[in-house]
């Protein structure tokens, strides 16, 4: 374990940006829907960062197969099954629908982070 305060402060604002999406700006459907799954992958992503020192090509895979995991998931409506559907919190984080739309915005994600934080930084040092 090692914190990385740069990667927390980008989890933060990611997170803040997430939450305004999701109570503030839920009526503007692109950015509910499409924008909000793009940044949940750089959210997991710089979590996973802030508090660990691992190899970040790996890591971005993993959180892209973790995002295709749970939204597989949404399509046996799993967070029912677990007795989270009455709960809006649980229903916001773990989602309640299967989209190949959502895949496709994860990868969009993934690339994104791969293209910035990834390559863009090997460049720079």
């Amino acid at each position: 374990m090692k914190f990385n305060i740069k990667y927390f402060i980008v989890t933060i604002i990611i997170f803040i940006v997430e939450f305004l999406i999701a109570t503030v700006f839920k009526e503007i459907f692109w950015l509910r829907a499409y924008f909000g799954d793009v940044l949940v992958v750089a959210f997991i992503y710089t979590f996973i960062l802030s508090f660990f020192d691992v190899d970040k090509t790996k890591t971005i895979s993993g959180v892209l197969i973790f995002s295709f995991v749970i939204e597989f998931l949404q399509y046996f409506h799993f967070a029912e099954v677990l007795g989270f559907g009455k709960n809006k919190i649980a229903m916001i984080v773990l989602g309640n629908s299967f989209s190949w739309i959502d895949i496709l915005c994860y990868v969009i994600g993934a690339a994104i982070v791969w293209l910035i934080d990834i390559k863009l930084q090997k460049k720079i040092k």
